[in-house]
């Protein structure tokens, strides 16, 4: 089929700067869906031994954000610098290290995590050893205003054009269809219902229910797939509508609090029926598509 056709040369390039984010904590127990307590590793930081690829479940964390976490103002993250540091930076941008060891190595920009307000950017394991927490990294910030053109009904966010090629998309006629690798209904969508921060942030599938979870697969999602959202409108806030379908890419692990889990950053969404359809399959992960993460193709490959 035919790739859909976007305004991509009419949007604009712009740069964004930050710095690895502290790692958060508040050093004292907090308590799990269940009641039980926990104290566990969080948000923030360089985590060395996670990538995109690898799963979003089973870690001894919460909240827990592959590779690096990254802002523009520690201390004003609420405020306009780094709400345009989140803004500007979409997924599938480049991230280039312009200080320190690690200065010229460059990584991919995964989501965002609103809350915190970090941009998970993916760096390789090699490049992560080299750096240091007040390295500056540079985003050419690309993708916020992309459009399909053919359907000005379909609402698209946080997205580089550059990887829809690579990610399959394709034109069918009367929309687009999308490969995805996991479908989540949208009445498991908790933490972020409502926010109309649609160029930022993101939104948690509640896992609470194990088993629910368990039956659907959606146990074996991973850093960096994309999803299908079921009866989830994502055009001017993130609401329940049925037949709407909005996808999304998972960018932080799953959580121990109640009305949280792995949580998605929103790419595309639609109302009408038929505009988006979608595809399962275990090709649809952003590491896959550009091998990265898990899936970086070694040295004497590439």
């Amino acid at each position: 089929m035919a790739k859909p056709k976007t305004n991509d040369d009419k949007l604009v390039m712009i740069s964004v700067q930050g710095v690895v984010s502290p790692p958060m904590h508040r050093g004292q127990h907090s308590f799990d869906k269940n009641g039980k307590p926990f104290m566990l590793p969080g948000t923030g930081g360089i985590t060395y031994n996670i990538q995109a690829g690898d799963p979003a479940f089973g870690w001894e964390a919460d909240h827990i954000e592959p590779s690096v976490s990254a802002i523009a103002n520690f201390e004003k993250r609420f405020e306009g610098q780094n709400n345009g540091f989140n803004f500007y930076s979409c997924t599938g941008n480049t991230a280039t290290i312009v200080s320190g060891d690690a200065k010229g190595d460059k990584g991919v920009v995964l989501g965002h995590h609103g809350g915190a307000e970090h941009v998970i950017i993916e760096f390789s394991r090699e490049i992560k050893d080299k750096m240091l927490m007040d390295d500056k990294i540079l985003i050419k910030g690309f993708g916020q205003g992309l459009k399909f053109v053919d359907y000005p009904e379909i609402a698209v966010c946080n997205l580089d054009p550059r990887i829809l090629d690579k990610w399959d998309i394709e034109d069918t006629g009367h929309g687009i269809k999308v490969p995805v690798a996991a479908v989540v209904p949208g009445q498991l969508m908790g933490s972020g219902v409502g926010s109309t921060s649609m160029g930022r942030g993101d939104y948690d599938i509640m896992t609470a229910d194990e088993k629910y979870i368990a039956e659907l697969g959606l146990d074996k999602l991973r850093f960096g797939d994309f999803v299908a959202i079921t009866d989830h409108d994502n055009r001017y806030g993130r609401s329940y509508r049925r037949g709407a379908i909005s996808i999304g890419i998972v960018m932080h692990g799953n959580c121990q609090y109640a009305g949280h889990g792995p949580g998605v950053t929103t790419l595309i969404s639609a109302v009408e029926p038929g505009l988006i359809e979608y595809e399962v399959t275990d090709k649809a992960n952003i590491a896959k598509i550009l091998s990265l993460g898990k899936f970086a193709k070694p040295e004497k490959d590439k």
